[in-house]
């Protein structure tokens, strides 16, 4: 095992400036997969187990939606909710039973209620309710790719350690080229965020600007 002084941020500053480094590329059609922006992970000065890591991460999320519906592609938002009695949360709900705690998110409640300055579209968009960390498990994700023929995924949303990684992982092993917006991940600390950036980056994903993300989506023809 290699050992560094260096913290998660320098090693992903370095991994990142490498020119060097493969890709897997966009391929020819895309799904934009956004996961839990939900009050209880979007609202910082109200809920603990919320997180802030670029204060413009909602936006450039807005941003990449209108892109994805105007060459009618598909846009998905997640969020996380339980019954009343927490069991549809398994073993990952049984560690701790606080106000905070994951199976206390419960449906209808504001902890499971889309941040308000999130973009929406819900005559258009898919909605997936999900309980486990990856959005392809247990929900019809895989079937809409397959009918709307993506070949690649781009994955935005929290935590970059949790979910986003654990869509990513599924992401990869389901065969789709993978693209994670660097602007549009976050997490609860940076040492878990960076680190987290710098895995998938090696193994699982490209991990891009969004800028660029968005140059691409404006190059790729309209389409009915």
């Amino acid at each position: 095992m290699e050992h560094s002084n260096k913290t998660a941020r320098e090693i992903w500053t370095d991994i990142k400036a490498n020119p060097n480094r493969a890709r897997f590329g966009f391929g020819d059609k895309a799904a934009l997969i956004n996961i839990d922006f939900q009050k209880a992970y979007t609202k910082v000065d109200e809920f603990k187990t919320a997180y802030e890591t670029n204060p413009n991460q909602i936006q450039y999320v807005n941003q990449l939606s209108a892109a994805f519906r105007k060459l009618n592609w598909p846009v998905v938002f997640t969020y996380v909710a339980y019954a009343e009695s927490g069991e549809d949360a398994g073993v990952w709900g049984t560690r701790t039973n606080t106000p905070d705690s994951l199976q206390n998110i419960k449906h209808g409640s504001r902890r499971a209620e889309f941040d308000d300055r999130l973009g929406v579209d819900r005559g258009r968009d898919i909605i997936y309710c999900k309980r486990m960390p990856s959005v392809f498990f247990e929900t019809p994700l895989q079937s809409l790719l397959i009918w709307h023929k993506v070949d690649t995924i781009i994955v935005t949303g929290g935590s970059t350690s949790g979910c986003v990684r654990a869509t990513v992982v599924d992401s990869l092993s389901h065969g789709y080229r993978t693209i994670v917006p660097e602007e549009c991940v976050a997490d609860k600390h940076e040492s878990y965020h960076f680190a987290n950036l710098t895995d998938m980056m090696l193994k699982y994903a490209d991990v891009m600007d969004v800028a660029d993300v968005l140059k691409w989506l404006s190059s790729v023809p309209q389409q009915k």
